[in-house]
């Protein structure tokens, strides 16, 4: 629809015999623009070096940065961190915790991660108590 309202305005503004003639100017306008910021690409790259020879002028953008360097590269492991975190189990946890409630089953984290809120057992006595090799 917006299309059309385009073709009709531009009819009416230059007439059906100059809009042609109005088209490829428009078009040489765009390809000669395209042209130069292609060639300026170039330039830039060669004298940046061969360092930067993969170098995207996209990733400029913060968010494209963020998004190709740290989201979809998974070099340091942030995937499983992010993952890791379950924030709706720490917030019921909270919760129940300050309402004084004790805390259900379903909102301990599915990771495997320990339960910090669980009550130690008793050691009888005469019996060693659990060694936890990561805590020493």
């Amino acid at each position: 629809m917006k299309l059309v309202l385009l073709v009709v305005l531009a009819v009416l503004i230059f007439g059906p015999d100059k809009l042609p003639q109005m088209i490829q100017n428009v078009s040489r306008t765009l390809r000669k623009i395209r042209q130069f910021s292609d060639n300026a690409k170039q330039d830039i790259r060669s004298e940046l070096g061969p360092e930067f020879k993969d170098f995207e002028f996209e990733d400029l953008n913060p968010k494209t940065f963020v998004r190709k360097h740290v989201l979809e590269k998974d070099e340091y492991g942030l995937k499983e961190i992010r993952n890791g975190f379950d924030l709706r189990s720490d917030v019921a946890e909270v919760t129940d915790a300050v309402n004084g409630r004790e805390t259900h089953e379903a909102t301990v984290p599915a990771t495997g991660g320990p339960d910090l809120l669980k009550k130690p057992q008793r050691v009888q006595p005469g019996e060693r108590p659990p060694f936890d090799a990561d805590a020493t």
